[in-house]
């Protein structure tokens, strides 16, 4: 039988021409975590534990398919993102720490406000209006998707954690239905803004597994969606409301303007961790 760091090893050299170091590192970890239920302190003590032989023949099951560039998240099934461990498959979109920097914004934006209602727009997996319920547990929130395998995803993950998230199964381009207009405190949104010519910069493991219609916008109307959402923005938002985008960091400037000339009030491009042009937030 291997021991806890001889299986770490071996995950990292199967899997190191599909993911080179350290990523390959942060893998391994993240595979034995899942695999022996243990957190990153107690793999670290228990380095020369040996480990059952089921789960040795689990680890391998899944560095076969690491070693197809799968993502990681997709092989085990969970994603984490903001506190919570949400059930992930090939439906949707792996969530990205810049969502959480969007929904990070939000909830220091409204901290101690009671009653609030909000709408995510274009759900997914759930990630963004699970986050607000989970941390503003006093609010309404609406998550909106037209993909009714996303929408699957996202109502097990509302189950998982006993979130009573409103979900709406709708196409964003016909109108918004059961949400009145002028009721909402809040209305966020990780539309799809991938430009089809980006494809080639693209990971293959992205391209490969991850939803294409969750991705990507055409070439020649790279900002439909943030023009329908600034639209329904509008129309559902309270004065005062706010919408806040997570944008491509290509189009901060153009997205801002065209909001301040629908009609908002305020908007302004906040950048990301890593100094890009990563959110929109506008006052109606």
């Amino acid at each position: 039988m291997a021991t806890i760091q001889q299986l770490q090893q071996h995950i990292r050299d199967k899997i190191k021409a599909a993911y080179p170091e350290p990523e390959a590192g942060s893998i391994a970890q993240l595979v034995l975590e899942h695999v022996l239920q243990k957190n990153r302190v107690q793999l670290t003590l228990a380095q020369q534990e040996e480990v059952r032989p089921e789960q040795e023949a689990q680890v391998e099951l899944v560095v076969q398919r690491l070693a197809q560039q799968e993502p990681v998240q997709y092989v085990l099934g969970v994603a984490h993102f903001y506190g919570l461990e949400l059930l992930v498959d090939q439906r949707v979109l792996i969530p990205r720490p810049e969502t959480e920097e969007l929904v990070d914004l939000v909830l220091r934006e409204h901290r101690g406000q009671a009653g609030l209602r909000v709408l995510d727009i274009c759900a997914g997996s759930g990630c963004i209006p699970l986050a607000l319920a989970a941390n503003q547990p006093n609010a309404d929130v609406y998550g909106l998707e037209v993909s009714e395998g996303a929408l699957q995803v996202a109502r097990s993950n509302a189950a998982k954690y006993g979130l009573p998230v409103e979900w709406l199964q709708a196409d964003i381009f016909e109108p918004v239905q059961r949400v009145a207009a002028g009721s909402l405190d809040i209305i966020t949104s990780n539309p799809p803004y991938v430009l089809e010519e980006e494809k080639e910069q693209m990971r293959k493991n992205v391209l490969q597994y991850e939803p294409h219609l969750a991705l990507f916008v055409p070439n020649q109307d790279p900002l439909r969606y943030y023009r329908r959402i600034t639209e329904v923005g509008l129309q559902l938002l309270k004065k005062g409301g706010i919408l806040y985008f997570e944008i491509n960091e290509r189009y901060g400037k153009a997205v801002q303007e065209f909001m301040l000339e629908a009609g908002f009030a305020e908007a302004q491009v906040v950048q990301d961790l890593f100094g890009k042009d990563r959110i929109v937030r506008a006052k109606r």
